[in-house]
């Protein structure tokens, strides 16, 4: 699996769709060992990218969680001190010297791999996920940048371990802060934006089999209408297939007003939000019920209407 090709249709055998700018990233950054940082909005996929990579290349995925406060000795090892305490007592009355039970305790035994050492220590190349780099602050972004320059990392007791295999790694923000220059040249780039409507229809096929085409079609609709409202958390594909999933169990085979407020909660995840939803309701009524789909929320006018009327109105 070499070509961008062949990376597209094996993630929609997973029913992960990527459009053909993200299957070529991809295929260079397999080609080039080099990171892939994928920035976007929340919700759009760029976590569960990698998941589905790590299958399709029947490897195994290492996740690093970056947060605010990570450090290198958390995404790198530590050494298991109860064990070496353990160990210590055990050995006092077995005759060895204070430096061979010292190079014993300070071995691999004892050595507790975290995510970046156990991704190049690994037999064979898995797929490294530095998720939500942009947490973690910029000193551990420095850290970060030597260890994916190098593929190598010293530890005082046991020394330089290298990569056997370099990691296929992506690297994920989401924009809270903005990363440094000297990161973003050591990795290829992709933005991931919120799905076009007709994608964001087609990964409701794939995602919810036996979705009727004129759910999959309100819930897309109404998706585009609220990223475009002043939302403090604008909902993204994961949102869509929540709602998507909720909306089957609870048996409703179109959306209406009523069903819209019933199930919010999948969609709107701060209160606030609900507030600017009441302000723009009247722009999302022809979405809804029988009516055909005619407007957008607030008067914004998509690109295309990809078959399904015009899609603008005045603000309301």
């Amino acid at each position: 699996m070499t070509d961008a090709a062949a990376i597209h249709d094996r993630f929609r055998e997973r029913s992960f769709i990527i459009d053909e700018a993200f299957a070529t990233a991809l295929q260079i950054m397999l080609a080039l060992e080099k990171p892939l940082l994928v920035e976007g909005p929340a919700g759009v996929g760029k976590t569960e990218s990698a998941k589905v990579l790590a299958e399709v290349l029947g490897t195994e995925l290492i996740r690093l969680q970056c947060y605010e406060g990570l450090d290198a000795m958390s995404a790198l090892y530590e050494w298991n001190y109860p064990r070496q305490m353990l160990h210590a007592r055990l050995s006092e009355a077995d005759g060895s010297s204070l430096d061979e039970r010292e190079a014993y305790m300070f071995s691999e035994r004892f050595l507790l791999k975290r995510p970046l050492l156990d991704a190049i220590t690994r037999g064979r190349s898995p797929v490294l996920l530095i998720d939500e780099v942009d947490r973690a602050d910029e000193a551990f972004e420095a850290f970060l940048l030597e260890v994916l320059a190098e593929w190598q990392v010293t530890i005082p007791e046991l020394g330089t371990i290298r990569a056997r295999h370099k990691p296929h790694v992506i690297v994920t923000s989401n924009r809270t802060r903005e990363l440094s220059d000297a990161l973003r040249r050591r990795c290829l780039f992709l933005w991931l934006p919120y799905p076009s409507l007709a994608q964001e229809i087609e990964i409701l096929h794939a995602r919810v089999p036996g979705l009727s085409d004129r759910l999959a079609r309100q819930i897309a609709l109404l998706m585009q209408a609220l990223r475009k409202l002043p939302l403090q958390k604008a909902p993204g594909v994961a949102e869509s297939l929540d709602w998507a999933l909720a909306l089957m169990s609870l048996h409703r085979d179109h959306l209406d007003a009523r069903t819209l407020e019933q199930t919010l909660g999948c969609v709107l995840k701060v209160h606030e939000d609900r507030g600017v939803l009441a302000e723009h309701h009247a722009a999302l009524e022809p979405i809804l019920g029988d009516a055909p789909a005619t407007l957008t929320a607030g008067g914004y006018g998509l690109d295309t209407d990809f078959g399904f009327g015009s899609v603008s109105a005045p603000r309301g």
